[in-house]
């Protein structure tokens, strides 16, 4: 099978295109046949070699993929051939609360990921896709997806009337954005383009602040909510943000830390701030297959297509990720690696 390898820390330069064998599935495992691939920010992290625990040998990246089931090893119960699947971000998480054990392997960058014509995966760690969702929409919920959910609903336990305050326009913060509207929750988002900010309006953003022509944008979100700061802001900034996102949010509220887009090097966090507002910070770490599961059914539900910004082919998955570094993007950039037939 093609495949493309790239060692951590090389760079997007590094990323090589190769024949590997087609892999062939144990007891429990699964072969899918990958349709699309999805890039998130830690794919970049990854290139630089600046992500957690990384190994010297060079892996078959990317860690959100969505396809069909070819093959499955004995003692597979859960699907079969010809189901349309996505995985789990952490193969080992399938419920409960995060642990060290859980959380310790992920795709794409402690193991083989999915920019190749096929992976394996437990059978434990996959999930059917929503039937009304191409493979390319699919492929943006086990990273981006599920950490909003997380955000938003497990972590969060946010309720309709709600409001939450989204950071740029990146996949995180759309796919927030659209499942925050369709369970009835008020949305603040900023970014420093107004066109962008227009598309978001569009998604039902209720308000929008382009934080060039505003730099204290807490300050404007405190007008916005009437002087009481948001109940919780998704945070993916880091260092610039992050003091202003525990102003921007209320008394007994929570800053969601998501990531640090910009670094967290220069991020100085006054104790008594987060004691004066009674803030909470809490840090988000994708989240479970359960979650994941939670969310399909959510997506299928209420008829929710994930906002795909750009997609590349297989052979242009170099250009995909200078895409996603140059970051102007609205969505997710999604490389698609068969043409995708089996849709809804």
């Amino acid at each position: 099978m093609k495949a493309y390898t790239l060692p951590p820390g090389a760079g997007i330069s590094a990323l090589k295109l190769v024949n590997l064998p087609t892999p062939v599935p144990s007891a429990g495992e699964v072969l899918v046949q990958t349709h699309a691939a999805s890039l998130n920010y830690r794919d970049l992290m990854y290139a630089r070699g600046d992500y957690i625990n990384l190994k010297d040998e060079p892996l078959v990246p990317l860690g959100d993929g969505a396809g069909q089931v070819v093959a499955v090893g004995p003692r597979v119960t859960r699907f079969k051939p010809g189901d349309r699947v996505i995985h789990s971000y952490f193969p080992g998480w399938i419920d409960g609360v995060p642990d060290p054990e859980k959380t310790a392997v992920s795709f794409g960058t402690h193991i083989n990921g999915v920019l190749a014509e096929s992976f394996i995966a437990p059978e434990s760690a996959l999930v059917s896709i929503p039937t009304h969702l191409s493979y390319a929409e699919a492929a943006t919920l086990s990273c981006a997806g599920t950490t909003a959910w997380n955000a938003l609903f497990i972590d969060g336990d946010l309720k309709p009337g709600a409001t939450v305050l989204l950071q740029g326009t990146g996949g995180v913060s759309i796919i927030a954005l659209q499942l925050a509207k369709a369970a009835g929750l008020r949305v603040i988002i900023t970014s420093s383009s107004d066109e962008k900010l227009a598309r978001a309006r569009e998604l039902g953003a209720d308000a929008v602040i382009n934080y060039t022509n505003i730099p204290e944008w807490q300050q404007e979100v405190r007008r916005l909510t009437h002087g009481q700061g948001v109940d919780l802001t998704v945070e993916v900034g880091g260092a610039g943000t992050l003091r202003r996102s525990i102003e921007a949010t209320r008394m007994g509220g929570i800053v969601a830390v998501i990531g640090g887009l910009v670094g967290f090097g220069d991020t100085v966090i006054e104790p008594i701030a987060l004691i004066r507002n009674i803030v909470r910070l809490s840090g988000i770490l994708v989240g479970s297959r359960s979650m994941l599961e939670d969310l399909c059914r959510f997506v299928s539900a209420t008829g929710i297509r994930p906002i795909i910004d750009r997609e590349f082919p297989f052979a242009s998955a170099p250009l995909a990720y200078e895409h996603l570094k140059a970051g102007r993007h609205f969505g997710k950039v999604i490389v698609r690696v068969e043409r995708d037939t089996d849709t809804a």
